[in-house]
């Protein structure tokens, strides 16, 4: 591909994202399914885990990101901090501390349906 070419596919994809209202936070923007755990022992980042903070585990996302979590079933939100890996089962996109979930409203169920962006 010449230089022409790809200034031309440069600027489309961008006229795209922007006409789509797309911003560099959409691109961690993730929708599926949530659950919950409460433990005391040490995360993947090192900290020993605290069931009462507001934290959570993702597969990739770097530790010390901030993510607004909204329930899809209720709409109530919380911002969490990533400080572990996992799910580690199929489906699930967040495992969220037992202090999360109580404020998202889900610990009684165990799992939701969640929509999470990067903040």
């Amino acid at each position: 591909m010449d230089r022409k070419s790809k200034s031309a596919l440069i600027a489309a994809t961008l006229t795209a994202a922007l006409a789509l209202g797309l911003t560099t936070n959409d691109a961690a923007a993730q929708c599926g399914r949530a659950s919950w755990y409460a433990l005391h022992s040490r995360t993947a980042s090192g900290e020993r885990m605290n069931p009462s903070a507001l934290t959570a585990a993702h597969r990739t996302l770097p530790f010390g990101t901030r993510v607004k979590v909204t329930n899809r079933k209720n709409g109530k939100s919380v911002v969490v901090r990533i400080n572990d890996r996992g799910p580690f089962i199929k489906g699930r996109v967040l495992d969220l501390s037992k202090g999360a979930a109580n404020r998202l409203g889900f610990i009684k169920s165990g799992h939701t349906s969640i929509c999470m962006a990067q903040v």
